[in-house]
Order: C-alpha cells, then structure tokens, then sequence
C-alpha cells in the first residue's frame, strides 16, 4: 500500500523539489521509500511513497519503469492474483523478473495487454498512474468497489492527481476554494461523494473507471463537466445487478452455501499473502468473524485478532468478539475506548481524513487501526457483508414504512407532510415530540421510493447550513441512476449502498483511518467475484422476515456455535448525542461560534445556533447532523 501523486503540463511543476515535496505528504500511507520521475520535455512527473508488502527489496520501489522502457507507472494498493498472471506473462516473457513485487506485474501487463485490458483481468485494490511515454499519454484508474482514492485536478495549466488532497496543496500554485456543492453533501449525508471534492476544481476519480490525459489537455481547465465525459467505465455495477437478476443462481441453499464458502477462502488466501504481519480486525458481528475464522482455518499459526469496545453497553460489540476469539483460537487484543481517548483524538482527525468527513465511527475505526499497526502492517476486514448480503436494519424499516405510505397518492404524502410541519411548530415546536414530527415531515414529503431511501441516509434532511448551497439543490441527492430493471426496493437499496454509501463512507472511512498509521486493510467480501455473485442470489438467500445475511449465516453455523451469533446487530459507532451534551459539549461550542461562523461566510449562524440549542436542551437528538459541521469547521481551521 501506498501514496502517488503527480503532474502532468509545465516544466516548472516538475522539479524535484516539487515531486519530492508531494510525496512527502503522503509519508504516513509509505513510510518506507519515496521516490520520483520526471521527463520535463514531456511535461510528466510521477512521485511515490512505498509501505513494503510484497518484495520488501528495493526492486519493488517505485515510481516503476516496464521492461521495454515504455510505460511508466505509480501504484497504490494490491494486486491479489498477480501469481497467477505472472506465470501467464512469463509464456511470452524472454528476460528474467527484477522482483518479486506485484508493481512489476502490472507494469508488465500494462505493457503486453494494454490498460482496460489489464484492468479487467487484476483482482485487486487500487490507484495507479501509468506514464506511455511512446504516445505521451497519462492514465490514471481505480478499483472495481472503490476501495483506494485518487483526487484529480487542474490547477494552474498542470493536471494533478494524488492519493490525498495534502499531496496537492504542496504545489506552489495551490489556491483552490471551497466547493459549496460538495458542502451541502457534506452537511446533508455525512460525506462528499464522487466525483465531488471539498475544494473546487479537484475530483475525486470514481471506482471502476480510467481517464486519460495528453499534454494538450493540460493545459485547458478541466470543469466537473470534462471530467465526467473523459471517463471510461472498465467494469459496471449496473451490469453485474441486473445480469445477476436476469440469471438467478440455479442451485438450492445448501449449494449456494458450498459456492459461497469456496469463493470466500480463496478470496481471503490471497488477502493473505504478504512478506510482513497480517492480522484480522474482529468487532465481534457477522463478516468480521467469518473473515476471522476462514483465516484462521488456512494459517498454520494463530492468527492476531483485534478489537476496539465502548463504555457505554449499547454500542459495545467487544464483549461479543472475545468469545468469537476464543472459539477460533487467535491471539486477541481488546482495547475499550473512553470519552477522553476520543476527545484526544478528534482535534486530529481533519489530518487523518484530509477533506471533511462525518461518520463518527471514524474515531473507533481510527484507533483499533492504530492498535492493530503495533503488531501487523497488514489486516483484513469484515467489511461489505451488510451492503452485499442485506444486513442493515434500515433495509427493513425503509420497507416497512414504504408498504404504507408508498400505497398513498404523491398528494397526500405532500398533505401529510404539510400537516406534520404546522403541528410540529404549535406550542413552541412541543420539544422532543416536534423534533420526531419534522423528521417524518421530511422523509415523507417525496414523489419515489428513491427519494424516500436518500432520506433515510441522510443525516441532516437539507442542509439549511450551508451558506450559498446552489438554487435548487436543496434537496438533491447524490443516489446513482439506479437501473430500471431493479424493480423491487430491496434491489433498489442494495445498489444505491454499494454505489454511493460503500465507497464514499464506509471505504473512505477505512482507508484514511488505516493508511494514516501505515497500516494496509484488505476486506476479502469485496471481492469483484463475490459481489458478482451476490446479485445473482434470490431473495430468500438474503433475507427472511426481519432477518438479513442468510446466507453467511448458514455459512458462519458450520464455524461457529449458533448461540455465538444469534444477537442483535450493533454499529460500530459513539454515543455521539450524548458525548456532545457533555464531555465534547465546549469543544463543539467552540468551532460552532456565531462570530467565527458569520466571518467564514460558508455556513448560516442562525441555523447552526438552533441546532446547537434544540440539542443542548434535549428537544431533540441532532449529533448526527452537528458532527458535519463540527468536521467541516475543524478542517477549515487546519486548511482554510
């Protein structure tokens, strides 16, 4: 795992000082070699930070050059089938192999098979730059799910891209604002989704595609509007779910079961492969105690398991994880996080995240990262299960509702809502009970069950807070083009959280909190095969009655006694509503001041103020929506 960044347009961008200094930003995600190339008469330069995997050797330090001197590339992540196209380039390789690095690999198969080619043959995790110096091309791509980021942009007549936006402000030219658009985001889910960046004229690349760049585009500025037409899609979500629908696996439970077994161990064997420590977080639910003890059922040793608790019971799962531990015999580790840990921990996180982020379980998964380094630089994850096999409760409160009042006209649902919004306002808003009622007001007053869903996952309804949000995006939303052929709200809500909630929240969460501490997180349910062969299981195979994931149970009760897994699901959060009533309450004061806020000129001081004071006096729970502007005021104060 690692860092790029680079430059492609003027000379004077390229001097070494430059790369250098923008590799140097990403230290933290490589700690153990940099390096830089260039070609100022081509108007190119490449920098990398390299955290040692595979080939702990300098012939795997990077950036990296093809054995015909063609290509050049800088790569962040893994390639977990790299053994088996090695043995398939070596039928027309005539030199032998500098290394053993799966950079090499790459590099080579970019050279024999050509880039979208390459793409859709690697199993892996990934952000790559690859230089042709013959036709003077930049391509730059990313990962099937999304899992490892590249920021690309334009600045100054240079297109630049990174693996974090830090790398970026090292350029000399670096002036960008703030984007209003990808603020409101920010405020209304928690988090900016692609192609958006917190700063304007910056993208974030999205999963699943490559763009290319000459050095005549280098020099025309590159609007939200270009980016998107210049991508090319090398895999498809929308393909995979409605050719999985059309073509439903053919088998009974049981052998769904034997086929789902059989592609998870292959899938965490080669997540196993490293030339340094490798061990498991383990939270004690579902997908991390199956990922837990199919590694430990391929290791000829104990396994590391580690695990992060809370003091507050109703967001512990670290009492169930022990004896998960226990039965699969890992050597377990448990650390329990205390309101003050946390509170230490907070004034760090603009770093650790780089553009504002607004998951508060961010803290937790910051800190078991942490834990975890001290003992392996490599560790696998549990995550994926609930967006691939139906495992958050909301899919069934978001079904439950609909049934009702999907069945009502679009009038009366806007009736109701109007409705709801005067009683909620009688008697000085009726505290608590008001607060409730504007929350349905919201989420009812919509036109689809589309709307209805991004209601649901949003954590402020519409972001009033946010000063110069665009005349009507109000209550926009980032959902994909979900395809027509998903008929069913379950499909429906499958695909908007692979392709929006997964690798925007949950992925962004773990990479930067991992990679901040040099720690490399490989989740084996992520697996392009295993989620293929998600979409093609019937209903019944995920969910039944209230209950999701019922395929990996099956799978999990022939590892693990039933009583050991028969719970209810906790998330893997803090008890943020009450942690900023009391031990967060002055730091929160603070960064929401009336003064600062109107000086800043991004946010509106009224509304915030009435956020703050609804909460403080209990009339209603609002953590959730004051943690994004806790975040974008605490990254501002690093980056503004």
């Amino acid at each position: 795992m690692c860092g790029i960044a680079g430059v492609l347009g003027q000379p004077a961008s390229l001097t070494p000082n430059i790369l250098s200094s923008m590799a140097d930003a990403l230290k933290h995600r490589g700690p153990d070699a940099s390096g830089t190339w260039s070609d100022p008469s081509a108007g190119i330069g490449l920098a990398h930070r390299r955290l040692s995997i595979l080939d702990l050797s300098v012939m795997g330090n990077q950036p990296m050059v093809s054995e015909s001197g063609r290509f050049v590339i800088s790569f962040n992540g893994e390639v977990y089938n790299h053994q088996e196209l090695r043995k398939e380039l070596e039928k027309t390789r005539s030199t032998p192999w500098r290394g053993r690095s799966d950079t090499e690999v790459l590099v080579t198969a970019i050279e024999r098979w050509g880039v979208r080619s390459t793409l859709e043959r690697i199993n892996g995790m990934f952000a790559f730059a690859v230089w042709d110096r013959q036709e003077r091309k930049l391509t730059l791509s990313r990962d099937r799910m999304g899992e490892k980021p590249l920021y690309v942009g334009w600045i100054d007549a240079n297109i630049v891209f990174a693996s974090e936006l830090k790398a970026l402000r090292r350029l000399p030219q670096w002036n960008q604002s703030v984007d209003r658009r990808a603020l409101g985001h920010l405020l209304r889910f928690g988090y900016i989704p692609a192609p958006l960046s917190i700063q304007e004229g910056i993208f974030k690349l999205p999963a699943a595609t490559f763009i290319e760049f000459g050095i005549e585009q280098a020099g025309a500025k590159l609007t939200l509007d270009d980016f998107a037409s210049r991508l090319h899609h090398y895999w498809s979500l929308s393909t995979v779910a409605v050719d999985g629908l059309r073509q439903p696996f053919p088998g009974d439970e049981m052998e769904a079961v034997h086929a789902l077994e059989n592609l998870l161990e292959d899938a965490v064997r080669l997540r196993m492969v490293a030339d340094v420590p490798v061990g498991v977080l383990l939270s004690g639910g579902l997908d991390s105690s199956l990922i837990a003890a199919l590694m430990q059922r391929q290791s000829s040793k104990r396994i590391r398991t580690f695990t992060i608790g809370f003091q507050e019971d109703r967001f512990d799962e670290a009492r169930y994880a022990k004896p998960i531990a226990d039965h699969i015999g890992s050597e377990h580790t448990e650390f329990r996080l205390s309101p003050e840990q946390a509170i230490r921990l907070i004034p760090s996180l603009p770093q650790v995240y780089d553009e504002p982020f607004a998951d508060s379980s961010q803290i937790p998964t910051a800190l078991v990262a942490a834990i975890a380094r001290q003992h392996v630089t490599v560790a696998l994850s549990g995550d994926g299960g609930d967006e691939l096999f139906f495992g958050y409760g909301r899919y069934f409160d978001a079904q439950r509702i609909w049934q009702v009042i999907g069945r009502w006209p679009t009038g009366t649902r806007r009736k109701s809502a109007a409705l709801l919004h005067r009683a909620s306002h009688l008697a000085g808003g009726l505290g608590r009970l008001g607060f409730r009622m504007r929350r349905l007001q919201q989420r009812i007053n919509v036109e689809t069950f589309d709307e209805f869903y991004a209601n649901l996952l949003s954590v402020s309804l519409t972001p009033t807070a946010a000063k110069g949000w665009p005349p009507g995006l109000a209550g926009s939303s980032p959902l994909p083009n979900i395809p027509v052929q998903l008929e069913k709200t379950t499909t429906r809500m499958m695909f908007a959280d692979q392709s929006l909630y997964l690798p925007e929240d949950i992925l962004t969460k773990v990479d930067r909190a991992s990679m901040a501490v040099a720690l490399e997180l490989r989740p084996p349910l992520l697996d392009h095969r295993i989620v293929e062969f998600s979409w093609h299981l019937p209903e019944t195979m995920r969910f039944n009655g209230s209950s999701g994931k019922v395929l990996l149970r099956r799978l999990l009760y022939r590892l693990f006694p039933q009583d050991l897994l028969d719970r209810p699901k906790h998330g893997f959060d803090i008890p943020v509503d009450a942690w900023l009533r009391r031990q967060l309450r002055s730091w929160m004061l603070d960064l929401l001041d009336s003064g600062t806020i109107k000086r800043e000129g991004y946010l509106r001081a009224k509304s915030v103020a009435s956020l703050v004071k609804e909460h403080l006096s209990g009339h209603g729970d609002h953590g959730y929506a004051l943690w994004p502007l806790l975040m974008f005021q605490s990254w501002l104060r690093c980056n503004g």
